[in-house]
């Protein structure tokens, strides 16, 4: 590994959690703000989750060629844990990714300002506890204890199975031995993963599923005047561990139910020459 090449990984990785945050909360920030979108809460949430979905599609194949597309320290943890991922470049990723998250927002803020600040610089920027759809959807008034009407337990439990589940996306769409996703589409399957959290599962949380799409954005609010950003333990628990625990326990899970009963290379290709 040459210092030009993890140089390039990083610029990588920076640029490319910059798209994701770009894209993804900009949906976010667009039904916030948009009259047009406000009479139908279930149409926002749908937005939202469709701009989180082609958010990631476009952000990994924007870069994944140069970096693999990590994109979030949960799946740099795991690929570290599980598939040999270098250990000495994990810190250099999560904080690459961090910086992108916060440029990401930059840019957004840029783009929205004149709504954010007619708005009274509302917390569009992160899921969880003051948020403005928890407020609105949820009528999350206990801060510092709940989100909504979940308990940050619960809505800490809800990012953890939602990061596994992205991390089951992610290993089937790259695994050669499983049935693998042809013709370079392996991104737009992750996409649909993360579709998929966010229609099902992303209701106690908003679904960060991403530590540094939780964090880059919430330094960048905190900032500018949003105030809140880091009240209470939320931030910490929901956002940051629970996805690094859930992408684990998904790279775990995977190998154990899937990856184990795998047939080996040799066998698959005996088993094409005898359907043939």
């Amino acid at each position: 590994m040459t210092k030009n090449k993890l140089l390039g990984e990083l610029v990588a990785e920076t640029f490319g959690t910059a798209i994701l945050v770009l894209l993804g909360v900009g949906a976010v920030i667009n039904v916030g703000l948009a009259p047009r979108m406000a009479s139908a809460a279930g149409w926002n949430w749908l937005t939202i989750n469709f701009g989180w979905c082609f958010a990631v599609v476009v952000a990994v194949y924007v870069v994944g060629g140069v970096s693999g597309g990590h994109l979030n320290p949960a799946v740099t943890l795991a690929m570290a844990v599980k598939r040999d991922f270098p250990w000495s470049k994990v810190i250099p990723f999560w904080v690459a990714q961090t910086i992108g998250a916060f440029l990401g927002a930059a840019v957004l803020f840029l783009v929205y300002q004149d709504g954010l600040v007619a708005a009274g610089l509302p917390n569009v920027w992160t899921g969880g506890p003051g948020s403005v759809f928890s407020q609105a959807w949820w009528g999350d008034t206990a801060v510092r204890h709940a989100v909504g009407s979940y308990s940050i337990l619960t809505a800490t439990i809800a990012e953890g199975v939602g990061t596994a589940v992205l991390l089951w996306g992610i290993l089937a769409a790259f695994d050669a031995k499983n049935l693998g996703v042809g013709a370079n589409l392996g991104p737009l399957f992750v996409g649909f993963a993360v579709l998929a959290v966010g229609i099902s599962l992303g209701g106690p949380s908003g679904y960060m599923i991403n530590p540094a799409r939780d964090f880059g954005p919430r330094v960048f609010a905190t900032l500018i005047g949003t105030k809140g950003m880091f009240d209470g333990i939320w931030w910490l628990v929901g956002p940051i561990i629970g996805p690094l625990a859930g992408g684990l326990f998904g790279i775990f899970t995977y190998d154990l139910c899937v990856t184990k009963w795998l047939p080996q290379k040799a066998d698959t290709v005996v088993q094409k020459e005898a359907a043939s």
